[in-house]
């Protein structure tokens, strides 16, 4: 019974909260505001002394019970204007590994010329909330967590902005839904597996580097190269009156671009199982500073390098 008031409700709440990029203002409309169990109690507590001041007459205790029942009117207002006129935000969303917590970055903007206290906000099926203070015409920073599972985009469910200051007799919240996403990597194989050698089926050679292996010409003498890369042999054969040394300029061939290819892994291993073998080669090859492509059935990624490259093949591979 209670568990299905409860969803009819959350049902009703997400009619009336759409799913926004941001920001979402907090009207007075969109607050909602209930006693706390300290509100409960502190209202019990007035009707008895209301019911003790009727059987006595005693003007005292009418003075003290008004007294008692003003204060906890202005901390319901006071509760209530605590949210209002608030403006909630989204930052950009670091992309995460499956298995990893993924961390919504949230700004709350106080526009207004009065601080805010004691601010929390929490997802909707989590009741342990991030608590901030807001001083005026300023912004704080929270960051709510969500545990990623599965690969793939991460949307940010629907979360509560709620406070119950200043004497905790109210609780006030308001529904916010965010039109944010985190993605989510696939889970890294465990280091061990190589990685492939490099310049599956290109044939080509990115250039050359400095070498003993292979003779590329001459060039002039120039001060600091060593006597053994001299050519003497050149030397002798020139006119004594002219004879210049020269030195020679050998190189080696450089490996081709590293190609991680869906196809080079076991035929019996499942789709995920291969994911995450490329991901773990795909870091392995940016740690050491390598060039490497990435192919996928229907997916293309060219040889490149750097934080950018990395990135486009790990969604290339969290989008697979």
């Amino acid at each position: 019974m209670i568990r299905a008031l409860r969803r009819r409700l959350h049902d009703w709440i997400a009619t009336r909260t759409p799913r926004v990029p941001g920001p979402w203002p907090i009207h007075r409309r969109r607050v909602y505001i209930v006693p706390t169990r300290y509100g409960y109690g502190y209202g019990l507590l007035l009707f008895t002394m209301l019911l003790g001041a009727m059987n006595y007459s005693n003007s005292m205790a009418f003075a003290l019970t008004f007294l008692l029942a003003g204060i906890g009117l202005l901390a319901m207002h006071d509760t209530h204007g605590n949210l209002v006129n608030l403006s909630i935000a989204a930052k950009a969303v670091a992309p995460a590994f499956a298995g990893d917590p993924v961390r919504f970055p949230i700004r709350i903007v106080n526009g207004s010329a009065h601080p805010r206290y004691a601010i929390s906000l929490h997802w909707q099926d989590e009741a342990a909330p991030m608590q901030v203070d807001i001083a005026a015409v300023d912004e704080a920073a929270v960051e709510l967590v969500r545990l990623s599972e599965r690969r793939g985009w991460l949307p940010a469910s629907r979360f509560a902005v709620s406070t119950e200051f200043p004497l905790g007799l109210f609780h006030a919240w308001t529904w916010v839904e965010l039109d944010i996403a985190a993605l989510v990597y696939p889970q890294p194989a465990p280091p061990g597996a190589s990685i492939p050698p490099g310049g599956h089926g290109d044939g080509q050679r990115s250039g050359d580097q400095p070498g003993p292996e292979e003779f590329v010409g001459l060039r002039g003498h120039q001060p600091g190269d060593a006597l053994r890369s001299i050519d003497w042999k050149g030397l002798a054969r020139q006119p004594p009156q002219s004879a210049q040394p020269q030195v020679k300029q050998f190189a080696e061939p450089r490996a081709g671009a590293l190609w991680l290819d869906w196809r080079t892994l076991p035929p019996g291993w499942s789709p995920e199982r291969r994911l995450a073998q490329l991901t773990r080669w795909v870091l392995d090859a940016d740690a050491e500073g390598r060039r490497y492509g990435l192919r996928l059935p229907r997916t293309i990624r060219e040889p490149g390098c750097g934080e950018a490259h990395r990135h486009a093949c790990l969604a290339a591979l969290a989008l697979f």
